[in-house]
């Protein structure tokens, strides 16, 4: 398999894994867990940013088309987060600190970039759990930002560091050969 072969396949697997992923979380209704990225972040972390974004964009995409068209905006985030991780795993590997780190540094990534689109177009919801939260906040007194910023937060610790996670566990069971070929 050549390596565009091998970096298309791997992008496919990687929507593949953000969708069915995401559905079985809400399905299962796991608080704080959306797995919706974790496909994003394999793909950047074996193929770099372009191909983590590209995985990301896509798959924001199909999923406006398929589930809900509110989340078409939010593909800048996913994008984001290919980007990211595809420079930090270039500049540092993925091991499991690194991995840590990135889930928390991608924890406070996603939610400045994401806020602000869920603010401006959605007036602070996005029709998910954490709504009861942003509306919460507000009812609280807090401006409508922070009120959908802190949720986002707070939800992307547990869902960024633990997606972070399984991918380094998942790169760390490859053989060595097969991530020769993936690299290059």
């Amino acid at each position: 398999m050549n390596k565009n072969t091998s970096a298309i396949t791997i992008s496919a697997l990687g929507i593949g894994l953000n969708i069915v992923l995401a559905t079985l979380a809400k399905a299962l209704q796991i608080p704080f867990l959306f797995l919706d990225t974790l496909g994003t972040i394999l793909s950047a972390a074996l193929l770099g940013p372009v191909f983590g974004a590209i995985t990301g964009l896509i798959t924001n995409i199909i999923t406006s088309v398929v589930n809900n068209p509110v989340e078409l905006p939010f593909a800048i985030v996913n994008m984001m987060i290919g980007i990211v991780v595809g420079f930090i795993v270039k500049k540092f590997g993925f091991d499991f600190k690194i991995a840590i780190l990135t889930g928390i540094l991608l924890s406070v990534l996603a939610p400045l970039v994401g806020t602000p689109i869920a603010v401006s177009l959605f007036g602070g919801l996005a029709g998910g759990s954490m709504d009861i939260l942003t509306g919460w906040f507000v009812k609280s007194g807090q401006k409508i930002f922070t009120a959908a910023f802190i949720p986002r937060i707070m939800s992307n610790l547990i869902d960024k560091i633990s997606s972070c996670i399984v991918v380094s566990m998942l790169i760390a069971k490859l053989p060595g050969s097969l991530l020769n070929k993936i690299k290059g």
